[in-house]
């Protein structure tokens, strides 16, 4: 199969990228490197690297007229700043009708698509979050941009499978605490944690996900969520582990910021039907293979949709 990846230099879309290609797929990334890395994706025969962004839609034509895809794993997504409200609809908004349109236009299979777990609001009606809650993203840029693409989706009459995300982490990770811990831990900084519980997941997981996805598996909107939740400072505790550090340095506990959710919590009973089960990767061993990635590669990023200053 040719297999178009929108920002496959990205953690989820370089994973899913290497996988595809290790079973004998083509694969087609375009990303433009606004928070991607051309490192994240080693020369492959059957790989072309496109820099470039999905909103221009000349390209996004050009490539689907030329390879005949199909499929379209759309992971392409900015968020590096909450108040950068052009390139979030640009990207997330405009780069995604384009990639919809291609794909109706050029009848490509199947489409995949990632939404944030931020389209349920920051206050869910439901504990456990189930997939029949309201969307509710006026929040940030980000989660308002992201649901806009899944809400063409659902007009669009092609066959796709949007991903509702829990936070998922790992290797190449650039967004959220789990980047920012090591790179102040390895600066001998101090760090905070707040109150809220997240539901970690390794992205490799969600990767193999996507491949039954792309082969046809599911139809519609599923969480990809372990449906277990953690606090904040046990992926704190994690990452200081993972560096062996020679004293425990005690984080500061905050509360709650204004723009964040205390919990972030998914029913996967969907999913877990629909594509089977889900092993889930123990969070130690995520920061494991993170802080091993960051001690190679470095750290860049500690992006956040969130408005309060999340660094210091």
């Amino acid at each position: 199969m040719n297999v178009l990846v929108t920002g496959g230099l990205g953690q989820i879309g370089s994973h899913v990228s290497e996988m595809l290609l290790a079973r004998g797929d083509k694969v087609v990334v375009i990303d433009n490197l606004a928070t991607g890395q051309r490192h994240h994706l080693a020369d492959h025969p059957n790989l072309t690297v496109v820099i470039d962004t999905i909103a221009n839609r000349d390209k996004v034509f050009e490539l689907c007229r030329e390879h005949r895809f199909g499929a379209i794993v759309h992971t392409a997504a900015s968020y590096k700043d909450p108040n950068d409200w052009y390139n979030d609809t640009l990207t997330n908004c405009v780069g995604g009708t384009n990639l919809i349109q291609a794909a109706a236009e050029f009848k490509i299979g199947r489409f995949i698509y990632f939404q944030t777990a931020l389209c349920y609001g920051l206050k869910p009606l439901q504990q456990p979050i189930r997939l029949d809650h309201p969307k509710l993203p006026a929040n940030s840029s980000y989660a308002i941009s992201k649901t806009v693409t899944e809400d063409y989706l659902e007009i669009s009459g092609i066959d796709y499978v949007s991903f509702r995300l829990a936070n998922v982490i790992g290797p190449r990770n650039v967004s959220g605490p789990l980047p920012i811990f090591f790179q102040r831990l390895s600066e001998g900084k101090k760090c905070f944690v707040t109150k809220a519980r997240r539901d970690f997941c390794f992205n490799q997981d969600l990767a193999r996900a996507v491949l039954k996805a792309v082969d046809g598996t599911g139809r519609g909107a599923y969480h990809f969520s372990s449906g277990k939740d953690v606090a904040i400072k046990e992926l704190y505790d994690a990452v200081v582990q993972a560096m062996d550090l020679p004293t425990y340095p005690e984080p500061e506990v905050r509360e709650l910021g204004p723009d964040d959710a205390a919990s972030i919590l998914l029913d996967p009973s969907r999913t877990f039907q629909d594509f089977g089960p889900v092993e889930f990767t123990p969070l130690s061993e995520i920061a494991a293979q993170a802080v091993a990635y960051f001690r190679k590669h470095g750290v860049t990023g500690g992006y956040t949709h969130l408005k309060h200053e999340e660094k210091k």
